[in-house]
């Protein structure tokens, strides 16, 4: 089976995926990035977090392949649902959670960390976000994609602000979905290894300024007016706050 973690970028996501992860391999399966190698899906999966990318039939066929052979492992992606997912899903061979964060946040973050890229000189995915209408659509784009996860079925869905604020119940929500016995010392290791706090300043487990609202202090009254136009009808839907 493939457990496939999901995530708005820039909302917790490698947070998510590396708790997802690790919970996973307590039960002895293989490790994401091992299955990458041995079954040379670099082209396919990232070396950081094993990105899938979009849930494409070739991909997903591809990725398959080792689950076939009676390995079970986690990857991860930003993308939207596929028929390709969803067969996959029905037939057993993948297990879908997906984290989301108010997009007001996850936009200003995501344009902070490509700022901060650039000043490095090291552009990344997100250093094109070089202004606030880039950033709207960049955004806009995700919003989509939370609401299409929003109609699928059997899909763990999960908040940013809710694994800092009630860790507990959202690991507990996790654990349940992914099949485990919260009761073993192993798996509460994990637990407290990715709490919020424990794993403040590990490099690919927390944010860079992951405050709750913060968009509000960065953002003019005018560019927050633009938001409230833009995705008034779907916060509360969301669970913010317009």
């Amino acid at each position: 089976m493939i457990v496939l973690a999901v995530g708005m970028p820039r909302a917790g996501s490698g947070w998510h995926y590396n708790l997802v992860h690790d919970l996973m391999k307590t039960t002895g399966c293989a490790d994401a990035r091992a299955i990458r190698e041995r079954y040379r899906l670099q082209s396919i999966l990232t070396e950081v977090n094993c990105n899938i990318g979009v849930l494409s039939a070739r991909r997903l066929a591809l990725v398959t392949l080792p689950a076939l052979v009676g390995n079970t492992f986690v990857i991860k992606a930003h993308a939207g649902p596929t028929s390709a997912s969803r067969l996959l899903q029905r037939l057993g061979l993948l297990r879908i959670t997906y984290i989301y964060r108010d997009p007001r946040d996850a936009m200003l973050s995501a344009y902070d960390y490509g700022q901060r890229a650039i000043e490095k000189g090291r552009p990344n995915a997100f250093s094109h976000l070089t202004d606030f209408e880039k950033s709207v659509d960049f955004i806009m784009d995700y919003v989509h994609i939370w609401e299409k996860w929003m109609r699928e079925k059997n899909v763990l869905i999960a908040r940013y602000e809710d694994l800092l604020t009630n860790y507990d119940h959202e690991a507990s929500s996790l654990i349940r979905f992914l099949k485990l016995d919260g009761s073993k010392p192993e798996v509460q290791k994990v637990i407290d290894g990715y709490r919020p706090g424990a794993a403040e300043g590990q490099q690919g487990l927390h944010f860079y300024k992951g405050k709750i609202g913060r968009f509000r202090e960065s953002y003019s009254a005018e560019e927050q007016d633009i938001l409230k136009e833009k995705l008034g009808a779907c916060l509360p839907s969301m669970g913010y706050e317009v």
